[in-house]
């Protein structure tokens, strides 16, 4: 189900829900081809395992949330755009955005240029946006845009249309970058949190293409989030295994199919229009009726289930969330 609830069994990495990658989204701004946006969702309102609602408090203070941009093709960063969250007396949160660049890119920590600071973080109804210069930052609860008859998949792929992420929300972080910032035409992307409530910088999730995970369990799934796309030729055999089982493929058609999902990047020319799966992925991107097909070899092609109607035309696009978790818990 994209990348939600991919700690063991259905439940959060680290068991923190606030940790939990859910998507990576990359597409052109609207009306200003000089522009990216890109956005990571994190924290679903809901769980499975446990199931109910998750925390109110939006992000970890203790982690740095990352967006990671591969230029030349090799699968390990170049760029990345960091997010570290600050408490506030008042019950809030605040924001400060970094980027670094080369071998600080590729490694973990918080370090970088220091791009915004401050930033208020979200948590009621309305889109606090903070800019800089050519950048514009938004963090907090969201409508969650993904859309997926989550019941059915857990019902051995018996969908009824019904939209599990209808009524859920998401805590999302928002950019929008100049294309400058970002490299030379195509580039890779990925997401990852990082823990660092152990006082070591710990991956906790990781990933870009939507609907990874199901191929992986127990010490494979663990292994998966804490790696890095660069070295992810080594899950082929594993991906493989789950498509035979599941889509009735050869050997070797599993193994060429398999390797066509990995590495787990997110291919992106901010100079084409976005479509998953060929050019980064839109608000609106069906990319379950992509991936049943092929999980299945044909066999279940859809979930009946369409797009969100709440997204908004303007940053930070992402829809208002269902439920205001303050009245204004904005820091001061």
């Amino acid at each position: 189900m994209s990348h939600h609830y991919s700690g063991p069994d259905f439940g959060f990495p680290h068991g923190d829900a606030r940790l939990d990658l859910t998507d990576l989204y990359a597409f052109p701004k609207p009306g200003d081809a000089s522009k990216s946006i890109l956005i990571m969702n994190v924290h679903p309102s809901g769980g499975l395992n446990p199931n109910g609602p998750t925390t109110d408090d939006p992000f970890a203070t203790d982690a740095v949330y990352e967006l990671k941009i591969d230029t030349n093709d090799d699968a390990v960063a170049d760029i990345a755009y960091r997010v570290r969250f600050t408490a506030d007396k008042h019950g809030g949160q605040t924001a400060t955005l970094r980027r670094a660049e080369g071998g600080q890119a590729a490694g973990a920590g918080d370090d970088g240029q220091t791009i915004i600071e401050g930033a208020p973080v979200s948590t009621a109804l309305e889109a606090h946006v903070t800019g800089a210069g050519d950048y514009h930052f938004f963090a907090g609860w969201r409508s969650d845009p993904f859309f997926f008859d989550t019941m059915g998949a857990l019902n051995n792929l018996q969908f009824t249309g019904e939209d599990y992420f209808a009524d859920k929300d998401v805590c999302s972080i928002v950019l929008e970058v100049p294309n400058s910032a970002l490299g030379l035409k195509k580039m890779g992307l990925w997401a990852r949190t990082v823990d660092g409530a152990s006082g070591k910088w710990v991956q906790a999730d990781r990933g870009a293409r939507p609907n990874q995970t199901p191929f992986l369990a127990g010490e494979q799934n663990a292994a998966y989030l804490g790696g890095e796309p660069a070295d992810d030729a080594r899950f082929v055999p594993v991906f493989a295994h789950a498509l035979e089982h599941t889509g009735g493929y050869t050997q070797a058609e599993a193994t060429r199919v398999a390797r066509t999902l990995l590495p787990d990047v997110l291919h992106y020319d901010a100079t084409l229009p976005a479509c998953y799966p060929d050019n980064g992925r839109k608000l609106t991107d069906d990319v379950v009726d992509f991936f049943l097909p092929l999980l299945t070899n044909g066999k279940v092609t859809r979930d009946n289930v369409g797009p969100h109607a709440d997204m908004l035309a303007d940053f930070p696009y992402v829809g208002s969330p269902h439920k205001a978790r303050s009245e204004e818990r904005v820091a001061a």
